[in-house]
């Protein structure tokens, strides 16, 4: 006897008919009456009466039809177990970002993958770029949210998808002398001093500021590096300098600078999502699902998903 038995004899057993039944079940009557017949020859019991529209159940059969009932609905509660158990798999996710870059993406792609996985633990590192190659490389973080990597990193087993790309801005005190001016271009800089991050902790910011800045003559002067963002705020908001910043960046400062969009549109750059090719967590792919369908505000995208 197979489950199948159980649910051909209670669907005929319903619908007091074999046509009907075959019908719903999506099978040829001859096929559901043999079933029936063999049935009925392992039970050594006849389960019901033919007429000649319809059938019923004999003595017999309404005890069989209860117990098989039961059966059917304790099956499915031990599918419906496991699959509850399958998807409330425990575990652990280590999470590199740059919070500058992921202020607005992180907090709702947080939320979309507990939603998805609300028993994995998820463990969040302040990264440099550089060190959340390193550490995706070696295995301690299973994902990272970064400015996309060179095409060196990505050949060495990374993968990557983009989530946005962000233009460039120019961060400024509220009491800058170029604060009153709508977008500027890059040639507004010539001389003006320059805060950034640190060569050494955040190379690609460099490579980037040197392509804005390319033929901007005479050229800033960088008067100060900063490791983190929040120095670097709090440099710009003395009027030690203006910085080259992103279009987001406003998330980490609030109202405590003036950001100036650069007006050239064409020094934009892409961040994203990485991961090891062979990462082996499953939890890896369920968090790469909820943020690569988010935009800057993080809200989902409308679009077709970015190409890797």
């Amino acid at each position: 006897m197979e489950l199948r038995h159980l649910r051909y004899f209670v669907e005929v057993a319903r619908q007091e008919s074999v046509t009907k039944a075959a019908a719903q079940l999506h099978v040829s009557q001859p096929a559901l009456s043999r079933q029936i017949r063999d049935l009925e020859e392992e039970l050594e019991v006849g389960l019901f009466e033919h007429h000649a529209r319809s059938v019923k159940l004999t003595a017999a059969g309404h005890v069989f039809y209860e117990e098989a009932q039961m059966a059917l609905q304790r099956v499915h509660e031990a599918v419906e177990t496991v699959k509850r158990f399958a998807g409330a798999q425990t575990g652990e996710l280590q999470v590199g970002y740059a919070p500058s870059l992921s202020m607005e993406i992180l907090p709702q792609a947080l939320r979309r993958f507990q939603m998805k996985c609300p028993n994995v633990k998820m463990q969040l590192q302040d990264l440099t770029t550089e060190e959340m190659i390193v550490q995706l490389r070696n295995g301690t973080l299973h994902a990272a949210l970064l400015v996309r990597p060179a095409a060196g990193s990505l050949a060495s087993g990374l993968e990557y998808r983009e989530i946005v790309r962000h233009r460039p801005c120019v961060a400024m005190s509220v009491t800058h002398e170029l604060a009153g001016h709508g977008a500027i271009s890059a040639s507004t800089l010539a001389g003006k001093n320059l805060l950034v991050y640190s060569r050494e902790h955040y190379p690609e910011h460099h490579s980037w500021i040197e392509s804005v800045l390319k033929g901007v003559s005479p050229r800033p002067r960088i008067v100060g590096e900063y490791d983190s963002s929040t120095s670097l705020v709090a440099a710009i908001d003395s009027g030690c300098g203006v910085a080259l910043v992103h279009d987001g960046f406003n998330a980490m400062s609030g109202f405590r600078l003036c950001l100036r969009s650069i007006d050239d549109g064409t020094h934009d750059f892409s961040f994203g999502v990485a991961w090891r090719r062979d990462e082996p967590s499953p939890f890896t792919r369920r968090f790469v699902e909820a943020v690569v369908g988010l935009d800057a505000q993080g809200a989902m995208k409308q679009d077709q998903p970015a190409k890797t």
